[in-house]
């Protein structure tokens, strides 16, 4: 359920600042995106997976906190990021 290195290394390519960022908050935001969307359909098949979904609410949670914290800082890298990746607030 983990995201393999390539399709890590193109996440990370997308979104980054600048080279070699691979710790600023898009990068951190569309990591965990993907890695629930993987882990959605993974429990679509397995509904009784529950150590898996306490994972899933942790990441969601995560997710929301990082996008807290972007949307304070700099509002327009976070409208951006949101539009990129179709969340909403």
């Amino acid at each position: 359920m983990s995201l393999d290195i390539t399709a890590k290394k193109e996440i990370i390519k997308k979104y980054a600042q600048g080279k070699g960022d691979t710790g600023s908050p898009e990068v951190q935001i569309a990591l965990l995106s993907e890695k629930i969307n993987k882990l959605s359909e993974h429990l679509k098949v397995h509904k009784k997976d529950n150590h898996s979904r306490r994972g899933l609410i942790s990441m969601v949670s995560k997710r929301r906190r990082l996008l807290t914290y972007l949307q304070k800082k700099d509002a327009d890298r976070f409208k951006d990021v949101s539009k990129k990746l179709g969340l909403s607030k």
